[in-house]
């Protein structure tokens, strides 16, 4: 008997059309464009990362003549490159948060005594490690810079190579830890809320309205005193609050995680993540949220309308998370920020207006068009699920 309804429900899927695209043919396009879009979008970026002029701050005397010297005869393949020389370390660490510069470079003033003593010099470089690439890149030529520079210190004081090491260089990290945690954890924790949002919405959605249509009781709703209106909006109300505390269900997991189970136990990691989720930043990550789940509920409900069952319905829903899903990984990779231009892509500008407000990076103007860009797209949506509610053939089979 297992066996006989296995191969009933089996024939019957393999009969939807549907099902089909949205279990094989979906899944098997899907995901090579998800992978063309983040390659051409990550070498795009490296491109432009490589075309761009790196800026390098140095405080030095004579001592770091030489160093410059060999800096900016290195081949064109090591990208662009100009100095900037500043006077004080102060002035070198403000600089690198207004990203004026890249990174910053300290030469000691007792260099050529220490190199005469036969001593590593330590030289420190300033950066920032939620800027990523940019201790790859310091490192990639300083190593060149420092390997010919060693090898002439061995040459003039003839000495053997393990002797002794003229130059150490250590980074010093000059984000604060919410600014660096901020940029990893708005990595994945929009892609939490679109996942968990979606979901959210796509339940209850089917159900009041492709389920209702098939139970065969949207004939007595629209026969009492209630607009068409009224009753679409009311049904979509339902789905935007479902989808909006599923996602905000994530907010209380973290603080569960941390003030409950303890998950995280280094002092200073429960500080940073307390000071990224502090009242402020979450009031605008949920008011960032919500258009973005209106709209997950105005795309989903014009679906939902127009199905006839309610696994019609979820074999074409499914699929449009993947969708979501794509547009939003966009905004997870390195190198992309928040800017007039991606504060105007949906979902992108969403993704990138929470990292920058986890990272504590705030500007208020570019969330500010995002939030607008949203609420008119979300508008768009809701006006296009009336237009479908508002057709009789549609919610009625």
């Amino acid at each position: 008997m297992i066996f006989t309804i296995f191969k009933k429900e089996l024939r019957e899927t393999l009969r939807d059309r549907k099902t089909i695209m949205s279990m094989i043919i979906i899944p098997m396009l899907l995901f090579p464009v998800i992978f063309s879009v983040v390659f051409k979008v990550q070498k795009s970026i490296e491109e432009s990362m490589s075309s761009k002029v790196l800026n390098i701050g140095v405080i030095g005397g004579a001592e770091s003549e030489e160093y410059i010297a060999q800096l900016q005869n290195l081949p064109k393949a090591f990208g662009e490159r100009k100095i900037i020389r500043l006077a004080d370390s102060t002035l070198l660490k403000q600089y690198i948060k207004e990203d004026s510069i890249q990174f910053g470079m300290i030469f000691p003033a007792d260099l050529a005594l220490t190199e005469q003593a036969k001593k590593t010099a330590v030289i420190p470089i300033y950066y920032k490690a939620s800027e990523l690439g940019i201790s790859d890149k310091a490192a990639m030529l300083n190593d060149v810079v420092f390997k010919t520079t060693q090898q002439k210190r061995f040459q003039e004081a003839e000495v053997e190579e393990q002797t002794f090491t003229p130059y150490r260089y250590e980074y010093v990290n000059i984000s604060s830890d919410q600014e660096t945690l901020g940029k990893l954890v708005g990595g994945f924790l929009p892609y939490i809320f679109i996942v968990f949002g979606f979901v959210g919405c796509m339940y209850p959605c089917i159900d009041l309205f492709t389920g209702e249509k098939e139970r065969g009781t949207f004939e007595t709703l629209l026969t009492t005193p209630v607009t068409r209106w009224q009753i679409m909006l009311g049904k979509m109300s339902v789905v935007v609050l479902s989808g909006f505390l599923a996602a905000c269900f994530t907010l209380v997991g973290i603080f569960l995680s941390l003030n409950v189970f303890h998950v995280v136990e280094e002092p200073r990691i429960i500080e940073a993540i307390h000071e990224m989720f502090n009242f402020e930043s979450v009031v605008m990550l949920l008011l960032l949220l919500l258009p973005l789940i209106i709209l997950f509920a105005g795309v989903m409900v014009p679906i939902a309308t127009n199905a006839k069952t309610f696994k019609e319905a979820q074999s074409i829903i499914t699929p449009l998370n993947m969708l979501f899903i794509m547009i939003a990984v966009i905004g997870m990779i390195p190198g992309i920020s928040l800017n007039l231009l991606t504060s105007c892509i949906p979902v992108v500008n969403v993704v990138l207006g929470m990292k920058s407000l986890l990272s504590g990076y705030l500007e208020w103007h570019l969330l500010a068009i995002t939030f607008v860009v949203m609420v008119v797209i979300a508008a768009i949506s809701v006006a296009i699920s009336y237009r479908k509610f508002d057709d009789e053939r549609n919610i009625v089979l």
